[in-house]
């Protein structure tokens, strides 16, 4: 089997951590280093060439001057002195042999140049010797590299000291870095760089620090909501498990000792009455009814969480708000019921879950006529539709005693009852039987169907509860629907 190709990109061992100043100060040295020598070097060789340069056009104009001076006839000692100045020795022979001036010395490097004289005087025919005096260029070549040296030295010095100085300054965000990550270290957060500019290293460098702690808080801040989510639903679970208990208990407590007495008493001599009989299977009856009842609205509301299934079909709002309305008065014949805005409807036709919306509305009219005996004979609902675009609205309210302000959101709760008045047994299904299940299924169809279903503020002329249940023209399809979604998610 063979083993698989390194990473070159992976690193191979611990970071280096020499001081970035300390290299990046040793990296401009050598640099300048080179630049200082390499210009020492041009310096030199440009001068040396420019001096023989002007050696040779000094030689080329006394050779001419002394020319002059043999045909204006000049003796030979004064030829020789006017030409003998600045660096250069001359040496003249006359055909006789006899020599004016300083002879040449050999072995030297000095530039030479011999002219041959015509003149009607005494220097006709001699031979004129020019010599570049070399000791007096190689002075002044040595002097030039010294203060080339000495210049260097001092452009290296300041140069050090300048970018020491330098990159102390240019390297100090690197301390805000620093600190920064010391911050988050020690657990401290919300610090940023904020850099002024993006557009540089830096800048980008410190936008994309900034940009990682903005991902890290914000994956602390999510961990830390995912787990006092999860806390508050293991707690809201504990205790909807622990009063549908309670719930269930009543019931099952009303059939256990039902049957018991059927039991034990049904068949002894002197026992049950025909009349005791029925009073206790009635009884059996009813307690199981509203177990039944209990346990189906317990499944609702788990379905609720996991995803409703919602059936598409073409149903006209206006028939059936009338007969849910109907249906409500024929069960509370003492409740005044008046149904508005129907005939203004410019199109009742919906698409979405007849059965759905029936239990919703089942739901809203038989809390609000119970809420509304509560408070004597002479209660009243009104239900009011109206329409807006790509949605419908039915609004519910009730003479009852309303529902506190602070209590309008958390009636939709699960298992949250507020008095015996709203929260006794429903007339409809998917109720809750005075469980507390009622408002939070239908909150839960109602939003399953797209639409959402809230405690509002009652208007001016109603003193009981109002609740504003929103459809859409069109059902979603499946959904998952909690009793209680993110504000966020309401309209």
């Amino acid at each position: 089997m063979t083993a698989p190709a390194p990473d070159p990109a992976a690193p191979t061992g611990r970071l280096r951590t020499v001081s970035l100043r300390f290299r990046a100060t040793l990296t401009v040295l050598l640099v300048l280093l080179v630049v200082v020598a390499g210009l020492a070097v041009v310096v030199d060789r440009t001068f040396a060439a420019e001096a023989n340069r002007n050696a040779n056009a000094l030689l080329t104009g006394r050779a001419q001057l002394a020319r002059q001076l043999a045909r204006q006839g000049v003796g030979p000692q004064q030829l020789v002195n006017r030409v003998d100045a600045h660096g250069i020795r001359a040496s003249l022979v006359l055909p006789d042999g006899r020599v004016f001036g300083t002879p040449p010395s050999n072995g030297r490097r000095d530039l030479v140049d011999r002219v041959q004289l015509s003149s009607p005087g005494r220097v006709d025919g001699a031979v004129l010797t020019l010599v570049v005096d070399r000791a007096f260029l190689d002075n002044a070549q040595q002097t030039l590299r010294r203060t080339l040296l000495l210049a260097g030295l001092g452009a290296l010095l300041l140069g050090g000291l300048s970018i020491t100085l330098g990159l102390r300054y240019a390297l100090r965000p690197l301390n805000a870095f620093g600190a920064l990550a010391r911050d988050v270290i020690s657990g401290r957060r919300g610090g940023r760089l904020a850099p002024d500019r993006t557009d540089t290293e830096l800048g980008q460098a410190a936008a994309a620090v900034d940009g990682m702690l903005d991902a890290l808080e914000g994956a602390e801040q999510h961990a830390r909501d995912a787990e006092a989510d999860a806390r508050r639903a293991a707690r809201r679970s504990q205790e909807f498990l622990s009063d549908a208990a309670h719930e269930l208990r009543t019931p099952i407590a009303g059939v256990q000792a039902a049957a018991e007495t059927l039991l034990h008493q049904g068949s002894d001599e002197g026992g049950l009455s025909t009349t005791e009989r029925e009073q206790l299977l009635v009884l059996l009856v009813r307690e199981a009814q509203r177990a039944g009842r209990l346990s189906e609205d317990l499944l609702t509301t788990a379905r609720l969480d996991t995803g409703v299934d919602v059936q598409h079909e073409r149903i006209d709002l206006a028939e059936l708000v009338r007969g849910e309305a109907d249906r409500t008065a024929l069960l509370h014949p003492g409740v005044e019921l008046a149904v508005h805005g129907l005939s203004r409807l410019a199109d009742p036709w919906l698409t979405s879950d007849p059965a759905k919306i029936r239990s919703v509305l089942g739901n809203l009219l038989g809390n609000a006529a119970r809420a509304t005996a509560a408070t004597g004979p002479a209660g009243s609902i009104a239900v009011t539709v109206s329409e807006e675009p790509g949605r419908v609205r039915v609004l519910v309210t009730d003479s009852g005693p309303g529902v506190p302000a602070a209590d309008r959101e958390r009636i939709f709760e699960r298992l949250v009852r507020l008095d015996a008045s709203r929260t006794r047994g429903s007339d409809g299904p998917g109720t809750s039987g005075g469980a507390g299940l009622g408002l939070a299924i239908a909150r839960g169809y109602a939003r399953a169907l797209g639409g959402d279903l809230v405690c509002v503020e009652p208007p001016p002329d109603v003193r009981g509860a109002a609740f504003l249940l929103t459809l859409p023209r069109t059902a979603r399809t499946v959904v998952g629907s909690g009793a209680s979604p993110a504000p966020s998610d309401r309209p």
